[in-house]
């Protein structure tokens, strides 16, 4: 039985990929210091003898046994990452370190969750992985681009330095049950303010595009990034290629949920990306992954997920 280490497994994606882990017959530790994560989205695996939960900090040293390590640790919505910047930049930085020692001392397997955040405001259309990015390295999203870009740089140099199986996935938007009802992201916010009637907040005119990925694809993807042949290294971009406006997606939400929100304006965000749709050729290439499940689909469970948890908070 494989044993595999995820931190931030309590999180939004983790808790999706312990799951599917364990189902794949996998032994899975989830570690987590729940400043972002909830154990009500692990709640249900606790009785599955294979599964076992470390209250841990990456920014510390970890001492464990494993066979690969899913590095997903990190607050990922920009109210999270904003709210202790220092702290976002370390988790990133000290949390790939000791990551990347357990896993040369252990001789795991260790993928990095990176993100397209890496290229910041894209002048390039859809982003390549070949593409370094155009980032802010002073604005207040800086704290997470530039923490993932030197994780990025630290697992290519533990790589090429010490010989280590390294993995790097870029994911691009993703949405889907087990999101933070305020984490500020736009998928997020747009179905809890539909279902509660509330006006529905765009930021600047709502023709900035996003690409948004179910969390089933995603998680898929990681996997199969996972088991992919060694020496293929990534990075390797992750999302759906299908775009859409910020004006778009509040249209869906609003006629999903049949809500009688009112969209309304307000300014733009500092260094809020303009475009950002991901180039998945490479993914399709090495790993035969690409996204199956449409946006209107993945919403309606989405929306569902959200309605039972404001149902439960009334």
């Amino acid at each position: 039985m494989k044993k595999s280490l995820i931190t931030g497994g309590a999180g939004f994606l983790g808790s999706h990929l312990c799951e599917k882990l364990l189902n794949l017959g996998n032994e899975v530790i989830c570690v987590d210091n729940f400043y972002t994560g909830a154990k009500q989205n692990i709640a249900h695996l606790l009785d599955n003898p294979y599964f076992e939960i470390v209250r841990h900090d990456v920014c510390f040293p970890l001492y464990i046994e494993v066979d690969e390590i899913y590095n997903l640790a990190c607050p990922a919505s920009p109210i999270h990452y904003q709210f202790d910047p220092v702290q976002t930049t370390k988790t990133s930085v000290h949390g790939a370190i000791n990551m990347l020692g357990l896993a040369k001392r252990i001789k795991a397997k260790i993928l990095q969750a990176s993100t397209s955040e890496v290229y910041g405001d894209p002048e390039v259309h859809p982003q390549v992985e070949s593409y370094w990015g155009r980032v802010n390295p002073i604005g207040i999203r800086s704290c997470y681009d530039e923490g993932k870009r030197c994780a990025e740089t630290l697992f290519f140099d533990y790589h090429r330095q010490h010989n280590l199986d390294i993995k790097v996935v870029r994911i691009f938007n993703t949405y889907g049950p087990n999101m933070h009802p305020n984490d500020g992201r736009v998928v997020s916010n747009f179905i809890v303010q539909a279902l509660k009637n509330e006006d529905i907040t765009v930021y600047g005119e709502g023709s900035q595009s996003r690409s948004f990925c179910y969390v089933d694809d995603l998680i898929d993807g990681f996997v199969r990034m996972m088991n992919s042949k060694q020496g293929f290294t990534g990075p390797v971009n992750m999302g759906n290629p299908d775009e859409f406006t910020i004006l778009e997606l509040a249209q869906k939400v609003i006629d999903i949920t049949g809500s009688q929100s009112k969209i309304i304006h307000e300014p733009l965000p500092s260094d809020d990306p303009r475009q950002r749709k991901p180039d998945i050729t490479l993914a399709k290439q090495e790993l035969g992954w690409e996204p199956k499940i449409k946006l209107e689909d993945g919403l309606v469970k989405t929306i569902g997920y959200f309605e039972k948890l404001l149902m439960g908070h009334r």
